[in-house]
Parts: structure tokens; C-alpha cells; sequence
């Protein structure tokens, strides 16, 4: 779900995982139309990057 969000509102998508001032400067550069497809690939990107930190935060907290 967070994948098409990211693709079709790549602003929002950064609010839902904690990065308010990335989601204003996506925001700013989707309303190029020019800019759309570079804020939809950075917020893939920001994405996969929310998801691993995620995982490599629970793998160390079940190491303990």
C-alpha cells in the first residue's frame, strides 16, 4: 500500500514515515510536472531505506 502511495502522492508518503521536511520539498518539485517522476523515485527510495532501518531495528532489539 505504501508503494503505490509513494508513486501516486510521493509527498504524503514521507509524512506517513516521519520526514514532514522531505514531504514539503517532494511536494515542491511534484508540482513541476517535469519534477513528478524524480519525487516518485526519491520516495521509493525513502521508502526502502524506512523499511530496512526498520528491520535492522527490530534484528538488533531481538538480539538482546
Amino acid at each position: 500500500m505504501r508503494l503505490l502511495l509513494a508513486i501516486i502522492l510521493p509527498w504524503f508518503q514521507f509524512f506517513t514515515i516521519g520526514r514532514p521536511i522531505a514531504g514539503i520539498i517532494c511536494l515542491i518539485l511534484q508540482l513541476t510536472v517535469i519534477g513528478w517522476v524524480p519525487a516518485a523515485i526519491w520516495s521509493v527510495y525513502a521508502l526502502s531505506q524506512y523499511n530496512t532501518d526498520k528491520k535492522i531495528a527490530r534484528a538488533m532489539d531481538n538480539g538482546r
